[in-house]
C-alpha cells in the first residue's frame, strides 16, 4: 500500500514538472505614451452639518468611521428650551383663536343690526376691522407656532445622505450654539482625483481624453470613466486642474494620493509583460529560453511601465527573444 502511494506521488510530481513553461516573445509594440502625475483624492460629496439652535450635545450616535445612513439621526441636542417655546406659542395661538371666533360672533350680529338700520356704517366697519385685525393676528401666531416647532427639530442633528462620518467636532455636555460644526461625512461612493497638469501638456492631454489611474495596493490600472478639465490657470504654477471621476466604490480615501497617466501619444517600444520579470531588491530579471537548454536567469533593465501590464525594456533583452511568462515556475525547473 505505501509504494502505491509512493509512486502515485512520484507520478504527481513528475506530471507537473513536465508541464510546458508559458512563453512570449520579445519584440516591439505599438504602445500609449503617458503623462504621469500624482493626484490626490476627494470627495464629490462631502459636508459638514452645523447646528442651528442653541443647546447642549446630550447625545451623540456616531462617531468617525462609523457608516451613517440617510436620515439617521446623528446626535441631539437638549430640547427643553425648544419645547417650552413651542408650548408657549401653541399656548398663544388657542388664546388668539378664541378671540377671533368672539369677534367673528360679534361681527356678524353688528352686520344682522346694521341690515335692520339698528348700527350706523361706523360701528359695523369697526367690528369687521376688529375681526380681521384677530384673523391677521392668528396667522402670525401660527406661523410663530410653525417656526418654534421647526427649531424644535432642529435639535435632532440628521444625515443628510448615506455616507461615513470622518470627523467628530463635539462631544455630550458641549454647548452648541447656531453655526457651530458638529460634524463632518462625505459618500464614498462618489469620489475623484485631482491633479494639476503644466499647460504644456494639457493639449495632447484633451485630444486623447484618456486616462489610467495606479492605485497603491492594486497590480492592475484603472480606465477613468470621465475627465473633466477646469477653465482656469494658476498664475504662479502655470498649471490647470484635472479631475478623473474613480469608480463607485474604489475603496479610496479622500486625501489619498493616487498616480494618474494621461494618455498623450503612441510609440514604438521594447516591452514585455509585467508579470514576466522576477524583482529581488533592486534587481529585475527574467528567464530567457533557448531550445534545448534550461532557463538562463538574466538581469535586465527597465523603463516606464505601461498601460495593460506592460513594462519598457531599455537593456538586456532584444526583440526576437523568448521569456518565461512565469519566472518562479521557470525557476523551479532550473
Amino acid at each position: 500500500m505505501k509504494t502505491a502511494l509512493v509512486l502515485a506521488s512520484l507520478t504527481l510530481v513528475t506530471s507537473v514538472a513536465a508541464a510546458p513553461l508559458k512563453t512570449t516573445m520579445v519584440s516591439y509594440r505599438l504602445v500609449e505614451n503617458t503623462y504621469d502625475t500624482v493626484a490626490n483624492a476627494e470627495a464629490e460629496r462631502q459636508s459638514t452639518v452645523s447646528a442651528q439652535v442653541t443647546g447642549r450635545i446630550v447625545n451623540i450616535y456616531f462617531r468617525a468611521g462609523d457608516k451613517v445612513q440617510q436620515g439617521q439621526a446623528i446626535m441631539r441636542i437638549d430640547a427643553a428650551t425648544a419645547n417650552d417655546d413651542v408650548a408657549g406659542m401653541q399656548a398663544r395661538v388657542r388664546e388668539a383663536e378664541v378671540q377671533r371666533d368672539n369677534l367673528q360672533k360679534q361681527y356678524q350680529r353688528i352686520k344682522e343690526l346694521f341690515q335692520q338700520q339698528y348700527v350706523g356704517q361706523a360701528q359695523l366697519d369697526k367690528a369687521e376691522a376688529d375681526y380681521k385685525s384677530a384673523v391677521a393676528q392668528v396667522n402670525t401666531l401660527q406661523a410663530g407656532l410653525k417656526q418654534s416647532t421647526t427649531n424644535r427639530n432642529f435639535t435632532t442633528i440628521n444625515a443628510p445622505y448615506s455616507g461615513v462620518m470622518s470627523a467628530l467636532h463635539v462631544e455630550v455636555g458641549e454647548m452648541a450654539f447656531a453655526g457651530k460644526p458638529l460634524a463632518t461625512g462625505y459618500d464614498p461612493r462618489y469620489l475623484r482625483l485631482s491633479s494639476h497638469v503644466p499647460q504644456s501638456q494639457m493639449s495632447a492631454i484633451q485630444s486623447y481624453n484618456k486616462a489610467y489611474i495606479e492605485l497603491n495596493g492594486q497590480s492592475s490600472w484603472l480606465s477613468a470613466s470621465k475627465i473633466t478639465f477646469i477653465p482656469t490657470a494658476d498664475a504662479r504654477t502655470h498649471t490647470s486642474e484635472v479631475r478623473i471621476a474613480l469608480p463607485e466604490n474604489s475603496s479610496v480615501l479622500p486625501n489619498q494620493l493616487a498616480k494618474v497617466h494621461f494618455v498623450v501619444g503612441q510609440e514604438q517600444r521594447l516591452v514585455i509583460p509585467k508579470a514576466s520579470v522576477l524583482q529581488r531588491s533592486e534587481l529585475n530579471a527574467v528567464y530567457v529560453i533557448k531550445p534545448k537548454q534550461k532557463p538562463q536567469l538574466r538581469q535586465i533593465r527597465l523603463g516606464k511601465t505601461l498601460a495593460n501590464g506592460w513594462v519598457e525594456v531599455l537593456a538586456g533583452l532584444e526583440a526576437g527573444e523568448t521569456i518565461a511568462l512565469e519566472p518562479i515556475a521557470a525557476g523551479l525547473g532550473v
